[in-house]
């Protein structure tokens, strides 16, 4: 993939250093960074940068900073937006469908599954929690906690601790590390949840992990898959 200029916006500066670090050695590069959005947009505006994808923490109060989003979409349309919080609010991400944001993330993703989802946003994908956005746009969110066994079902236990695991960037030989099994046995596994969840590579099934809630893990989840 070519090089991919990132502005990013975060009002923590630690955060957007250890931002920059993480994106040392891949397609993407910082080219700017900001403390709030709309100091963001206006040195973009400004041509003090030239990204081909802003990143931004959009904060609880949401209406003018949606409304600066939605301007920078029509004043650069071709700069691809993703919202990367800390966590799910449901008014935070219908705002960021609304105002066109090419993926709504969570700050706990996995590395891997971050560089994927940010990837697909730059093929013009859309990378959110579709669960939840379905149910938005239909206005159930009375639903909202009720849907994610739903989209698990047909998952065995092992075959969610292996999508977890693939959202850690996991080979098999370290997934069957993890779990106490045999790589014959972890592909066996894989081979099973790809045809339940209809993906043809572990990338894809990273990805259907994100946007169901697969990587919403409790302590005792976590000591599962590490």
């Amino acid at each position: 993939m070519d090089a991919i200029n990132v502005f990013l916006i975060d009002a923590n500066k630690l955060f957007r250093e250890g931002m920059k670090r993480l994106f040392e050695g891949t397609p993407f590069t910082v080219v700017g960074e900001a403390g709030n959005l709309r100091e963001g947009l206006s040195a973009v505006n400004a041509g003090e940068a030239a990204p081909h994808m802003i990143l931004v923490d959009l904060p609880s109060g949401v209406d003018e900073d949606v409304e600066a989003m939605r301007n920078v979409r029509e004043q650069h349309p071709e700069i691809k937006t993703v919202i990367l919080t800390t966590d799910l609010d449901t008014r935070r991400l219908s705002a960021a469908l609304g105002a066109g944001a090419g993926g709504y993330l969570l700050k706990d993703i996995a590395c891997e599954a971050l560089m994927q989802s940010l990837k697909l946003v730059m093929m013009g994908e859309k990378v959110f929690p579709t669960h939840l956005a379905a149910l938005l746009v239909s206005g159930r969110t009375d639903d909202l906690g009720a849907e994610l066994p739903t989209r698990r079902k047909g998952l065995s236990q092992r075959e969610v601790q292996i999508l977890r695991c693939l959202l850690n960037g996991n080979s098999n030989k370290m997934i069957a590390n993890h779990l106490s099994i045999t790589e014959a046995t972890v592909k066996v596994h894989l081979k099973s949840l790809l045809r339940k969840i209809n993906a043809s590579n572990r990338t894809q099934a990273a990805i259907w992990a994100l946007n169901n809630g697969i990587g919403d893990q409790t302590a005792e989840n976590v000591a599962a898959t590490v």
